[in-house]
């Protein structure tokens, strides 16, 4: 695990660092914190072994990047990486578990995928996800990746018909090209959920974000029943992030799943 830290605080924030998880009581941090905001504050229903915390069978094998206030030492904010040899460890990505992820085989061993991202009700703000994007770019550089792969959650909070009308607005200008695309194992039914004259759903603002720095879209949108969202597979060449990030993803702020 890595042990590197950056201050990326003003004189009026709370000093955060971006921290790879170096102990048990490091990832029960990462776990609680994402109990409270997908169980408690989202209502996902979370199949883990221990009440209170998110536990599922990639984190033993998972890097966990975490934004910790050093004046209280709380952990406010996380991201869960796997890439391409913890993946072949557990048999495959988390994605694989949404999509059939075939016409990316040839990819498998250049992706690093992250996934269950959450942040703290008290320190939602672009300081936090700075210093977490800040962790991931140290890691895309250090493990000298290619390619970033997620699976973007929209709310499915009214049925399914914002997810539904947001996917159209991203397949109209994001879509993968043909070989990039993706299939879902448990399809969203778009037809029937689009609604004439539906007034146009805000996309997300992370979804936004990456979108800014050149993700595609890999396909239409999966149903995850335990969170209840519409799960869209984002696929993210690194090197087209690399003189876009600190302009666009520094500005961003997130209170979700995510990719």
């Amino acid at each position: 695990m890595f042990q590197i830290e950056k201050n990326l605080a003003t004189p009026k924030q709370p000093r955060l660092v971006f921290q790879y998880a170096r102990s048990e009581a490091d990832i029960r941090a990462v776990q609680k914190l994402r109990w409270r905001v997908f169980a408690e504050e989202m209502g996902a229903c979370l199949n883990s072994p221990e009440p209170g915390l998110d536990i599922d069978r990639f984190d033993a094998l998972c890097d966990h990047l975490l934004a910790r206030d050093t004046r209280t030492n709380e952990v406010v904010g996380t991201y869960r990486i796997l890439n391409a040899n913890q993946a072949e460890k557990a048999g495959g990505f988390y994605s694989d578990t949404e999509f059939d992820l075939t016409r990316l085989s040839y990819l498998r061993d250049r992706v690093m995928e992250v996934g269950r991202a959450c942040v703290h009700p008290d320190y939602r703000s672009g300081a936090t996800i700075a210093v977490l994007w800040s962790g991931l770019a140290d890691y895309i550089k250090s493990h000298q990746v290619q390619y970033l792969m997620g699976c973007a959650s929209i709310s499915m909070i009214d049925g399914g018909y914002a997810a539904a009308n947001i996917y159209r607005q991203l397949a109209d200008n994001h879509l993968a090209p043909i070989e990039w695309r993706v299939f879902p194992k448990c399809a969203l039914p778009l037809e029937r959920l689009e609604v004439a004259g539906l007034v146009k759903a805000e996309v997300p603002p992370l979804i936004k974000a990456y979108l800014r720095v050149g993700a595609y879209v890999c396909g239409e949108p999966a149903w995850d029943p335990d969170f209840n969202t519409a799960d869209c597979l984002l696929l993210l060449p690194t090197a087209f992030m690399d003189h876009r990030y600190s302009r666009h993803f520094m500005k961003q702020s997130v209170a979700e799943k995510l990719l």
